[in-house]
């Protein structure tokens, strides 16, 4: 599960409140070992997202760099690269088909 959750700092344009609160919610998915909790745990489970992702809201905006901001488009390609060479392409060969 948080092999999802993505480096959110030093990015242009910066990460939104939205990707922020994802990462929180694959955190706690994993910590807490619940994909969706039941009702009894429901409200813990929101409690415990609001306040990991204020946390990490707080640690973003308080880090500090010198290194140039990353390119949200190249980082992404370098990922998809990253990917194909680990795992291959995923695509049925023509001889396959």
């Amino acid at each position: 599960m948080c092999r999802n959750i993505k480096t959110l700092f030093n990015f242009d344009p910066p990460a939104t409140p939205y990707e922020v609160q994802a990462a929180a919610i694959q955190f706690v998915r994993k910590l807490s070992g619940f994909n969706q909790p039941s009702k009894a745990n429901e409200a813990a489970f929101q409690l415990a997202v609001q306040e990991v992702t204020d946390a990490a809201q707080k640690l973003l905006d308080s880090l500090v760099t010198h290194a140039p901001m990353k390119n949200r488009e190249l980082e992404a390609e370098r990922a998809r690269a990253k990917s194909v060479l680990r795992f291959g392409s995923g695509r049925i060969a023509d001889s396959e088909e």
